[in-house]
């Protein structure tokens, strides 16, 4: 297993939550929100954090998106492992959004909820040494670093609290998975085609050292043009790089994604197995090196 494991999402949606976890389920309030308990961290995990955010920022140029460098810059927060409170007053100026502590993972209904009411749940707590790159479960470096510089850019932002929104269809129709799939490829391994050429915005990769290089890189994997249906059908890798990266045209992109109904999709897919991540199929649009 390598280090894309270590972007994996913190609801359910692509982890078994059968397994030991690592935050105190035992203090959480009824939304699986606790509150961040800061004086816990260690000097080692603080210098953890400033190791792992100068490394991945170093990265950055050249491989992501714009949009995302800009949001981390207003987060300052390099020095030390961030006090949510303190982004709260960043994101809530320029979107409206907060963050909330959770103990790890939570179930797709709350997670949902959180997500709808414009709440990001992050796992609290900071990985050990023996974890820089593989990790099972995503903690406050992923989901921090990863996910919340894109909640300062109000499309996106927009985008996640629609996301959101489609949860309880998704669960009225037994298609978790499904939504799960969109969430996978977008959030956190999304690509979109820039003036500059090919960038990650995506939270797995950019919270991974290797797989961002390779993401935007590596001739290994497909590139396909984003298509919802075929983003809903597609399975997604768990333990390695993915197989396949789909790719859009601009973040404004997204709003077409969230304002349909996805009863059909959801309809037409039923019983049938998903396409398995390697594959590429006729109707796709491939994006070869030379495009981006």
């Amino acid at each position: 297993m390598n280090a894309s494991a270590a972007t994996a999402p913190k609801n359910p949606f692509a982890a078994n939550t059968s397994h030991a976890l690592r935050g105190d389920y035992e203090h959480m309030r009824e939304d699986y929100t606790v509150a961040q308990p800061y004086e816990r961290y260690t000097e080692a995990e603080q210098a953890r954090w400033r190791f792992l955010y100068d490394r991945q920022k170093k990265l950055l140029p050249g491989y992501a998106a714009h949009e995302f460098i800009s949001g981390l810059e207003k987060l300052n927060a390099g020095d030390a492992i961030p006090r949510l409170d303190e982004a709260n007053k960043v994101l809530g100026d320029a979107t409206g959004w907060q963050l909330v502590a959770v103990p790890g993972l939570i179930p797709d209904d709350v997670f949902f909820d959180h997500l709808a009411n414009c709440r990001f749940p992050v796992a609290w707590w900071m990985r050990g040494e023996h974890e820089l790159d593989y990790l099972v479960e995503p903690d406050i470096f992923h989901d921090f670093f990863g996910h919340v510089p894109l909640l300062s850019n109000p499309v996106f932002a927009e985008y996640m609290r629609k996301y959101g929104l489609g949860g309880p269809k998704a669960i009225e129709h037994g298609a978790q998975k499904m939504l799960a799939r969109l969430y996978w490829y977008i959030v956190e391994f999304g690509l979109i085609n820039t003036k500059d050429g090919l960038r990650a915005f995506g939270a797995g990769m950019l919270s991974s050292k290797d797989e961002t290089i390779f993401s935007v890189e590596n001739p290994k994997p497909n590139r396909v043009a984003f298509d919802l249906e075929r983003v809903l059908n597609t399975a997604y890798m768990v333990d390695d790089f993915q197989k396949t990266y789909f790719v859009i045209d601009s973040f404004d992109q997204l709003f077409e994604i969230c304002d349909c109904d996805f009863t059909p999709y959801y309809q037409r897919a039923d019983g049938k197995p998903p396409i398995d991540p390697a594959t590429v199929l006729a109707s796709d649009t491939v994006i070869t090196k030379g495009q981006f």
